[in-house]
C-alpha cells in the first residue's frame, strides 16, 4: 500500500513539474545581464513570474545563486558565456550595468548584444547613464533592426528584493507597451516619461535631488546628536514635520535609527558612495550641457568623491552620516 502512494506521489510531483517547465516554456525568453546588489533580485523576480531565464555575469557566483531562488519557484535558468550568446537566445533583453562604458561595451562589443540580437527584440537597459548615451544607443539599436527602452529604476536593493521598485521609462509608446508586462514582474511603479533618453534624464534629476537631500538629513542629525539628542527622537521630529523625507523617514543614516537599512548594518548593501558620485556626474554633465544652475549638486559630488577618497567608496551613501560625525569629533 505504502509504495502505491509512493509512485503516485512521485508521478504527482512529475506532473507538476512538467506543468511548470511547459508554462515557462510557453513564455518568451528573457536575457538578463548583470547580476549585481539589484540585479540578482531582479532577475530572480522574472524567473519567479515564469519566464525562462538566461543569464550573464562575470561573478559565477552570482549567478548560481539566481539559479537556486529560480528553482525554489519552479523557475528555468540557462547561463550564456558572452552577451552575444545571450542574445541569440532572448526574445527580450534586460540590462543592469554600473555605467555608460559598460552599457556600451555590453551592448556593441564584438561579443555584444548588437551582434546576435534577434530581430524585434526589446532590450531594456535599467542601467543609470548619461541621457546622450541613451538616446544614441536606442538609435543604433534601432539600427539593428531590434528595438530598446530606458528604464532606470529607484527603490533600491530592498524594493528589488520585493519587486516593488519605481522604472522610469524613456522610448516610444509602442516599446513602452511592450516593455510594461515584463517591468511589473520587477516593480510597482512603471511610468512612461516621455522619448528615448527622458528615463534616464529624470533618473539623474532623481538622484541629484536625493543626494542632497540625505546630505542635509545627515547634517541636521548630526548636529542633533551632538549636542546630545537621541537620534530616534530627533528622527521622529524629522519624520512627522516639515524636515520629513525618504531620506529620514525611509533611509535614516544614523545606525540604530531605523532596523534593516545599511546605517544599521555597517552601511553595507545598499547604493554605493562611488555609484552616487557617478550619478552626480551625470547630472553635472546635463546640467553643463543646458547651462542648468547645481550649485547644491556640486557641492554634494564634491562630498562624496571626498568621501570615496577616504576609502568609503563601497559604503552605502548614507555612509555622509558617519564622515561628518568622525569630521565633528577630530
Amino acid at each position: 500500500m505504502l509504495s502505491v502512494v509512493a509512485k503516485r506521489s512521485t508521478l504527482l510531483r512529475q506532473n507538476v513539474n512538467c506543468i511548470r517547465q511547459s508554462s515557462s516554456a510557453s513564455k518568451p525568453i528573457v536575457g538578463f545581464i548583470g547580476l549585481g546588489n539589484m540585479g540578482a533580485f531582479m532577475a530572480s523576480n522574472l524567473a519567479r513570474g515564469g519566464h525562462p531565464l538566461v543569464v550573464h555575469d562575470l561573478d559565477h557566483q552570482v549567478v548560481e545563486k539566481v539559479k537556486e531562488r529560480a528553482r525554489g519557484h519552479g523557475g528555468i535558468v540557462d547561463y550564456a558565456k558572452t552577451p552575444k550568446e545571450l542574445a541569440a537566445k532572448a526574445d527580450y533583453i534586460v540590462t543592469m550595468l554600473p555605467s555608460s562604458p559598460h552599457v556600451l561595451s555590453v551592448y556593441t562589443s564584438e561579443n555584444g548584444i548588437l551582434s546576435a540580437v534577434k530581430k524585434n527584440a526589446l532590450l531594456m537597459d535599467t542601467s543609470t547613464i548619461d541621457p546622450t548615451v541613451a538616446r544614441d544607443l536606442a538609435k543604433t539599436v534601432h539600427q539593428s533592426g531590434a528595438a530598446m527602452v530606458d528604464a532606470p529604476v529607484s527603490g533600491g536593493v530592498g524594493g528589488a528584493e520585493a519587486g516593488t521598485l519605481t522604472f522610469m521609462v524613456g522610448g516610444s509608446v509602442e516599446n513602452f507597451q511592450r516593455a510594461e508586462t515584463l517591468l511589473k514582474l520587477m516593480g510597482k511603479n512603471i511610468v512612461h516619461c516621455g522619448e528615448a533618453g527622458s528615463g534616464q534624464v529624470v533618473k539623474v534629476c532623481n538622484n541629484l535631488a536625493l543626494a542632497i537631500e540625505m546630505i542635509g538629513v545627515a547634517e541636521a542629525m548630526n548636529l542633533g546628536v551632538s549636542f546630545g539628542m537621541d537620534p530616534k527622537i530627533l528622527a521622529g521630529i524629522f519624520n512627522t514635520s516639515s524636515a520629513r523625507c525618504w531620506s529620514s523617514d525611509t533611509y535614516n543614516p544614523v545606525p540604530g535609527v531605523m532596523p534593516n537599512v545599511p546605517a544599521s548594518r555597517g552601511y553595507t548593501g545598499g547604493f554605493g558612495v562611488d555609484l552616487m558620485a557617478k550619478d552626480l556626474g551625470l547630472a553635472s554633465s546635463a546640467a553643463n550641457a543646458v547651462r542648468a544652475p547645481i550649485p547644491l549638486g556640486s557641492q554634494a559630488l564634491q562630498l562624496y568623491n571626498m568621501i570615496s577618497a577616504h576609502g568609503g567608496g563601497k559604503k552605502d551613501f548614507s555612509f555622509v552620516y558617519d564622515f561628518l560625525k568622525k569630521q565633528s569629533e577630530k
